[in-house]
């Protein structure tokens, strides 16, 4: 797509769903080639002086270029449905602008929503029929949505959340965490690691716990009552 170092790179492709995640992406591929300031800035490229040099002639169609490579790189960046809607526009800032007004939606849109993320992440608990694994990612993505429209959400947070909204069968293992680690400073990684370790050992001592009950259940079904000796003798005719 774009010539250099970064030819490899693929366009991320939008088509109308997950805006946010796609700006970020786009954002990140444009800064790579040096083009994200034709949209954050709505750089123009100046005209040139009277009676250039060759070397001013060179710079000058080059960052006309790069201005074009915006445009081609959002053009093939969108599907067809998507990419309509804009191809009247003929700026990067107009299209962009564009874009983020039909998906992003107003501020008050952009609120709500957030709001409603909030309220999720506040109410959200862990199954006892959970494995720690599924919360822990069912978590994280909320979190990163919440950070997607704009919302600060510290790691210290989302520690405390895990902590708070466990299963009772983590109980003495959360009172551990509290007393001897510095939650402040504890990243969400570390704290999945140290529940997860939690939930194994619950889970093999569940297993032995089951194996013994088995037994237990199952010791003298197969136990031979008397001996040979002790049998009465049959009177055969």
């Amino acid at each position: 797509m774009v010539a250099g170092s970064n030819a490899g790179l693929h366009v991320p492709q939008f088509s109308g769903e997950n805006y946010q995640i796609w700006t970020v992406k786009m954002k990140s591929y444009l800064k790579a080639f040096g083009l994200w300031e034709y949209i954050a800035e709505d750089k123009q490229v100046p005209p040139l002086r009277a009676n250039p040099t060759i070397a001013q002639m060179k710079q000058h169609e080059e960052e006309k270029m790069k201005k074009d490579k915006v445009v081609t790189c959002l053009h093939y960046a969108l599907s067809d449905s998507v990419f309509t809607s804009i191809m009247h526009l003929e700026t990067s800032k107009s299209i962009w602008d564009e874009l983020k007004n039909r998906f992003e939606g107003s501020e008050r849109v952009k609120s709500v929503k957030l709001l409603t993320l909030k309220r999720e992440f506040e109410n959200m608990k862990m199954k006892d029929s959970e494995t720690m694994k599924d919360y822990s990612s069912k978590l994280s993505d909320l979190v990163n949505q919440m950070r997607l429209y704009g919302d600060v959400v510290k790691d210290y947070k989302v520690v405390q959340k895990m902590l708070i909204s466990s299963p009772k069968k983590f109980e003495a293992k959360v009172a551990v965490i509290e007393e001897s680690c510095y939650l402040k400073k504890m990243i969400i990684s570390e704290m999945v690691c140290k529940l997860q370790a939690q939930e194994q050992r619950l889970t093999l001592r569940n297993d032995g716990d089951m194996e013994e009950a088995f037994l237990a259940m199952n010791k003298g079904k197969h136990k031979v009552f008397g001996t040979a000796a002790s049998l009465p003798e049959i009177a055969w005719e």
